[in-house]
């Protein structure tokens, strides 16, 4: 069985501590303790919703920067558009530390490019948060480590995990070891795969989890997140190794929205054999000015090359997806309905 820590808050006191606290100390506990279930099967964080039921949040990649290119304008803006939304978390699609990951647990640049830029007050809540192909140059241990969780509690880093929040199951999935090129050093850099024995048992074991876990989801909603693009139009393009091994089970297991970053752009993209939105928020602080292929295709719903985030709602009939630029305004939305449970 998958071990479950369930995070009960509201009205809840635990130990003397605001409903807030309480809510950062069992995840981090959870997170320290490293929880998996005998076969191997992705651990999982819980969630609550507000009281009426509904969820909400921001979502921002390829960020650490320590303030420079735009990132500490975008924290800015992402400060206030979390207290218009209320939100409950923010989630990280990697590449968050920049160039080269961490040196350490000590590394000044987890201070200087995250607990001192993301400073406002509705962003004082967890940050759900997976690794990116530049984390990986560095020291991967380190992001992974309780330590940091000890110098800012809202840090929560893992490989692969689940966020179960009730109507919504996010699944956060390491898609760095998918890439082929990296192993190879195609790009002439070093990559710690420390808690990697193989790659192939590794992307094997990863795969039939996530299977698994979608399968079994009864979540209104199923969002994945990963760093790498299933489909996207800027830099990067397409991952083949994703749209081989990862795609076919997103369809199968009828997924609403796999969100990434990667290219350092903002761009939605319609699958064209399922329901799947493909959404890009790579835009965190580095953007790339005209670096596109591919803006007349009829899959091809938004694109934005410059800095920003995104925003999802959630109620269990309702999706709404906004995009916002560098001054916080909205560039794009997309709204997707359910049918509620009752009616079905």
């Amino acid at each position: 069985m998958v071990m479950e820590v369930v995070v009960k808050i509201g009205t809840m006191a635990f130990c003397g501590f605001s409903s807030k606290m309480a809510l950062f100390l069992i995840l981090g506990v959870m997170a320290m303790m490293n929880v998996k279930g005998a076969s191997g099967e992705l651990e999982r964080l819980e969630h609550p919703t507000k009281a009426d039921g509904s969820l909400g949040f921001l979502v921002l990649g390829d960020w650490g920067r320590r303030g420079d290119y735009n990132q500490s304008e975008v924290a800015s803006q992402m400060g206030r558009i979390g207290e218009e939304l209320d939100i409950d978390f923010v989630v990280s699609t990697g590449d968050n530390f920049y160039d080269d990951g961490l040196t350490g647990e000590h590394d000044p640049n987890f201070e200087e490019s995250f607990s001192k830029i993301y400073t406002a007050k509705s962003l004082q809540k967890p940050w759900y948060t997976v690794l990116g192909n530049h984390d990986y140059r560095g020291d991967v241990e380190a992001q992974l480590s309780p330590v940091l969780r000890k110098i800012d509690s809202r840090w929560i880093c893992l490989r692969s995990f689940i966020v179960n929040a009730e109507l919504v199951e996010i699944f956060f999935v390491d898609t760095t070891p998918f890439v082929g090129a990296y192993f190879a050093n195609f790009e002439d850099h070093t990559y710690d795969w420390r808690g990697i024995k193989t790659r192939r048992s590794y992307l094997r074991s990863l795969l039939k989890d996530v299977d698994s876990a979608l399968r079994a989801s009864p979540a209104k909603w199923k969002i994945v997140v990963g760093h790498h693009a299933v489909r996207s139009i800027s830099h990067h393009g397409d991952t083949p190794e994703l749209i081989k091994f990862l795609l076919p089970i997103l369809r199968t297991n009828d997924v609403d929205f796999y969100i990434n970053g990667h290219d350092h752009c903002l761009q939605q993209i319609t699958d064209t054999e399922s329901r799947i939105q493909f959404l890009t928020s790579g835009a965190g602080s580095k953007a790339w000015r005209g670096d596109i292929n591919g803006i007349d295709r009829q899959d091809v719903k938004f694109f934005h090359d410059g800095q920003g985030f995104l925003s999802v709602e959630l109620t269990e009939t309702d999706a709404r997806i906004a995009f916002y630029d560098v001054f916080g305004k909205v560039m794009h939305t997309w709204n997707a309905a359910k049918q509620p449970i009752s009616d079905i």
